[in-house]
């Protein structure tokens, strides 16, 4: 398949709107974790304070590298599995966090880290498989 100049273009556009979008993200999680924070009663949670890292260093880092560096762009399936992964993993880390401030624990939440890790893994493999 070979792609034109406008689709190229058009990806990297949406590569743009992504970083954008994690970037509103990681600003979004930020807040909900010291708005969070400051109702807690002097309570925190590591989980809570730091989740805006996983959308910052897992998507607008690596997404931004890819623009910065033009690296091949992932392909359409590659980037669904790594958004499921850093959607599983900050979400999991909100919920850990809420759970630990809220004084109590549950073993299931290791289930959102084994499901984000496996997401990330499928689409870092897809897009290390993927042809130029």
């Amino acid at each position: 398949m070979i792609l034109s100049i406008s689709d190229i273009k058009k990806s990297r556009k949406e590569i743009e709107k992504l970083v954008f979008t994690y970037l509103l993200v990681t600003i979004a999680c930020a807040i909900l974790g010291a708005v969070y924070e400051s109702f807690s009663h002097g309570v925190y949670s590591y989980y809570m304070l730091y989740a805006f890292m996983i959308p910052l260093l897992g998507g607008t880092l690596p997404f931004s590298c890819v623009l910065y560096f033009r690296n091949k762009i992932p392909r359409p399936m590659a980037r669904r599995f790594h958004h499921f992964g850093i959607s599983t993993l900050t979400v999991g880390s909100i919920f850990c966090g809420v759970l630990e401030i809220y004084g109590t624990t549950n073993r299931l939440v290791i289930i959102y880290f084994i499901l984000g890790g496996i997401f990330l893994f499928l689409g870092n493999l897809m897009y290390l498989l993927q042809k130029k």
